[in-house]
């Protein structure tokens, strides 16, 4: 197998297949599954930090309808006198025209909830629901053929038995172990499946409700938003609200989250934030129905026996357990494909034990020379680099056969990169010629 280059990332306009789950419309109170008085909290902290808001402004911020349920929390706030009307936007738009501002009571009010926590954001979906909605949105209910893998992976040079084990490794849906030398094309293949995957949508809320706390979920570094077929399916701001999904969902094209020497074992749990009060949901959380890639992996913080130890039941039974800061344990679905990747000899990362619970190991291996010859003449054409067998034959000759030289997918891109500096430089054609391939390979090449 060796690497090209990175398949270009699925346009947002392109055509998503619809969600097998779509949030039902929400009327009431009482369809959020969360408490008035919760609601009431949340809608007064957001005061307490905006300042003055509309009705329809609060509605938009904490991801509810106006009508049904901003509305009814906004009554019951003025009759206990927590807020009062301060004008109106509009004439003729009715009660969510109105602007709202926090009384002194509701200050105090505001400020005992904000001691328990600072969250102000859209309004959570309970954690029930959640895993409901992950089930339904499984990854397991899609498979991929021949032809759609040939199609994903089309920007890169991969021989057909790579292919032959690629293919049932993404169906699984459990665990891929990509190893070999490095600069061959591990990440590359594991993005480009992830580009695959990203084709299809699916939703997920903005924040879950665990037992009065509240765990951050949708983040717009790991999550790509997908194109909504009806815009006003998000609307909370009109009175007309029936018919439309709840809110507190977004539609994002399913995750590819990619993780390396950043991860820990805290990282793998809820993280609480001391002092905004409220939880940051771990990785494959924010994976669910997706791919994480643990690239270089044996590089992390965490020993990769550890990281094995905690993912050994998620990854037999695909569901994992979360611990709150009181210490009661939360079980999620655990829908994720992981993919693992390591230039490290997997004996030297894990024993034999370890191995047989990622079901699918595949070797990326270093490319043979008519492999390294098609990638050569690929990048060649696309960064603009005049190719020649005869110029390949000569790096060939000299910089690898002579010098005991081991192929790598990466060297046909970095040594063009190198063959276009020099050539700016000296204000010649980019050309694999004896010269400039021989002053890019000493640029390039360091003996170790």
């Amino acid at each position: 197998m060796t690497l090209l280059r990175s398949k270009t990332e699925v346009s947002a306009n392109s055509p998503q297949p619809a969600p097998a789950f779509v949030p039902p419309p929400i009327t009431n109170i009482e369809d959020t599954g969360l408490s008035a008085l919760w609601l009431q909290d949340l809608v007064l902290k957001l005061l307490y930090f905006q300042g003055y808001l509309s009705g329809f402004k609060i509605a938009e911020e904490i991801a509810l309808p106006f009508s049904g349920i901003v509305d009814q929390i906004m009554e019951a706030l003025k009759r206990e006198k927590f807020v009062e009307v301060k004008s109106s936007q509009q004439m003729g738009l009715g009660e969510g025209s109105y602007v709202y501002g926090i009384t002194g009571l509701g200050i105090t009010r505001a400020r005992e909830a904000l001691e328990r926590s600072q969250y102000a954001g859209p309004a959570p979906v309970p954690i029930k629901i959640y895993n409901m909605a992950i089930l339904r949105q499984s990854r397991a209910k899609s498979y991929f053929n021949a032809r759609l893998l040939h199609q994903a992976l089309s920007a890169l040079v991969i021989n057909e038995r790579t292919y032959q084990r690629i293919g049932p490794a993404v169906n699984s849906g459990t665990s891929v172990f990509l190893y070999g030398p490095p600069g061959n094309g591990k990440t590359s293949i594991a993005r480009s499946i992830g580009n695959m995957v990203l084709q299809d949508a699916m939703y997920i809320p903005y924040a879950v409700y665990i037992d009065g706390q509240v765990v951050k979920l949708f983040d717009n570094v790991n999550h790509q938003l997908a194109r909504e077929e009806d815009t006003t399916a998000v609307g909370t701001g009109t009175l007309k609200s029936a018919g439309r999904r709840d809110p507190r969902w977004v539609k994002i094209r399913r995750p590819f989250i990619v993780t390396g020497g950043e991860l820990n074992m805290e990282s793998l749990d809820l993280v609480f934030d001391d002092t905004n009060k409220y939880y940051e949901a771990p990785f494959q959380m924010k994976a669910n129905g997706g791919i994480l890639l643990i690239d270089d992996f044996g590089r992390q913080q965490i020993r990769p026996r550890d990281l094995l130890n905690r993912w050994i039941v998620p990854l037999e039974n695909r569901i994992d357990y979360l611990t709150l800061k009181t210490g009661r344990k939360v079980e999620i679905p655990f829908d994720v494909l992981v993919i693992f990747s390591t230039n490290l000899p997997p004996r030297d990362l894990v024993d034999e034990a370890f191995l047989r619970r990622l079901r699918h190991k595949i070797e990326i291996g270093d490319p043979s020379y008519d492999e390294f010859r098609e990638i050569f003449k690929r990048i060649a054409s696309i960064k603009g680099v005049i190719y020649s067998d005869q110029g390949l034959a000569y790096l060939l000759q000299e910089w690898y056969i002579k010098r005991g030289r081991k192929l790598r997918a990466s060297h046909p891109r970095d040594l063009c990169d190198q063959i276009l500096d020099i050539s700016r430089y000296l204000g010649v054609e980019p050309v694999m010629s004896k010269e400039l391939i021989d002053r890019a390979a000493e640029s390039y090449f360091v003996d170790i």
